[in-house]
């Protein structure tokens, strides 16, 4: 019997020991899995290897992981980093680079400059602005020809204009050509640009003329006019539209890249997918800044000074607004002082008004961003949108209605009459502001737009402040009208 206790004790020590050993390899291989790429690519860069053999396993990982990674290897590792890949694949990997100031004082100005050269244009630009302005100046009188004039093409056109987001990396031919000379075209321009999806044709005058889908060009046999093949419809922008007024036009094509002609009808540059993209997402920010009341987007290492500017202005137009508010509450003071508890339900009113308001707000701006409506569009708008605020009102107002008057009259001791004629004075002031705010908060961001203002400076502090004026002469007025000049209950 002792034997066999012995025997099942190790037996048992021996499975615990192998579970043991199953959950420690488990934790290893979870922690294994959990390395990011930027930290795999860090410790192979720390790790004992050849340069060659480095350089070939930094080959396999895409450009933003390596540039990650540059954020934390330190300032000799970096350099060692720069040497080894090569300008062309820094040049693509600074691309990736947030802090490019910090980079740029790591590398001698020719190199940089070749660096910046081998960017496309649209990157160089974005690299550039993130150096001092000393560097930047540097760097572009050290810039190839070709460089240096597509760098001061995009930065000709205000950052507001569609033309300061092109980039010059895409394939151009004639028009006159053979399906085969038109493939030796594209093979001969693929070396320096990369954009060859879509490749795009000029006349003989040198004006676009249309696009051709790579896959056509491929699959065409060689004795097929290379005219049919072009799309002579294809959509275009022009370089001083406002990037307001198409962006809604680039989303609807859904092309990987979109031409960008100037006066004389001639490509000057693309917009590309990627492009597209940045340029929704700064637009959505910038509005997103408005409607918070900010003059601009706010970043999370600016300066204090910086951020008192961006939020100061416009509160200091609602500091006036907020002080007609006050005057107009001054006003019904003679109501105030005969039933001081009509104050209580103030706020109640405001912020019910000011909710449905700013709801209104966002979905106007949306639509107006979305689709270019007719006069009797936005005026179906407005009335959708008041019918909206009249039917949540009269939600609200009846819940109103029953628990403002029960807690009148039990919590505060008033007579039920009393208490039910003030809630009732409530709940008609919450159906009358919420539909007077929802009327207002989608007729403004159009009177906005109508006088050619972007409606997201309709910003919700804005509507508010409005609403809140809105709401007190509605609550008051209605109060004075009801409860001392109808009923006389003072």
């Amino acid at each position: 019997m002792a034997d066999e206790k012995e025997i099942v004790e190790e037996t048992s020590d021996e499975v615990v020991k192998e579970e043991a050993t199953e959950e420690t390899k488990d934790a290893e291989n979870e922690e294994i899995e959990e390395v990011s790429l930027p930290q795999e690519i860090i410790n192979i860069i720390r790790s004992d290897i050849s340069d060659e053999e480095l350089k070939e396993k930094l080959d396999d990982y895409h450009e933003n992981d390596i540039a990650e990674a540059l954020e934390n290897l330190e300032v000799e590792e970096r350099k060692k980093i720069y040497g080894l890949l090569g300008l062309e694949k820094m040049s693509e990997i600074f691309t990736y680079i947030e802090d490019a100031d910090v980079y740029a004082k790591e590398l001698d100005i020719e190199q940089l400059a070749e660096i910046v050269s081998e960017m496309d244009s649209d990157d160089a630009v974005d690299f550039l602005e993130d150096v001092d302005d000393e560097t930047k100046e540097n760097i572009i009188s050290n810039l190839d020809e070709e460089a240096a004039a597509d760098i001061e093409l995009i930065n000709s056109y205000d950052e507001d204009e569609i033309g300061s987001k092109i980039t010059t990396n895409y394939i151009l031919i004639k028009n006159n050509l053979t399906i085969r000379q038109a493939m030796r075209e594209l093979v001969a321009q693929a070396g320096e640009n990369d954009n060859i999806s879509t490749i795009y044709v000029e006349d003989e005058e040198g004006k676009f003329y249309g696009a051709i889908d790579l896959k056509d060009l491929i699959v065409a046999r060689d004795y097929s006019p290379l005219s049919d093949l072009i799309s002579t419809g294809y959509p275009s922008l022009n370089d001083h539209e406002k990037i307001d007024d198409c962006i809604e036009r680039i989303k609807d094509y859904a092309e990987d890249s979109i031409p960008v002609l100037n006066e004389n009808k001639e490509i000057i540059g693309i917009i590309t997918a990627q492009d597209i993209i940045e340029v929704v997402d700064e637009e959505m920010s910038e509005d997103y800044a408005k409607l918070a009341g900010l003059t601009e987007e706010g970043e999370l290492d600016e300066s204090l000074n910086d951020s008192v500017r961006k939020r100061l202005p416009w509160l200091i137009i609602l500091l006036f607004l907020g002080m007609g508010v006050s005057t107009v509450v001054g006003l019904f003071e003679n109501v105030v002082s005969v039933i001081p508890i009509v104050v209580a339900f103030q706020s109640l009113i405001l912020g019910m008004a000011g909710n449905v308001g700013t709801q209104s707000l966002a979905v106007t701006i949306r639509v107006l961003m979305d689709e270019n409506l007719s006069g009797k569009e936005k005026v179906s708008l407005a009335f959708k949108e008041m019918k909206v605020g009249f039917m949540i009102g009269i939600s609200l107002g009846v819940l109103s209605l029953v628990i403002i008057g029960l807690y009148i009259t039990f919590l505060k001791g008033y007579a039920p009459g009393f208490a039910f004629t003030v809630s009732a004075c409530v709940a008609v002031a919450v159906v009358m502001a919420m539909t007077i705010s929802s009327l207002v908060g989608t007729l403004v961001p159009m009177l906005f737009e109508q006088i050619h203002v972007d409606p997201a400076v309709a910003s919700g502090p804005l509507i508010s402040t409005v609403n809140d004026l809105v709401a007190v002469i509605t609550y008051y007025g209605f109060a004075w009208i009801l409860l001392l000049k109808v009923l006389k209950l003072a």
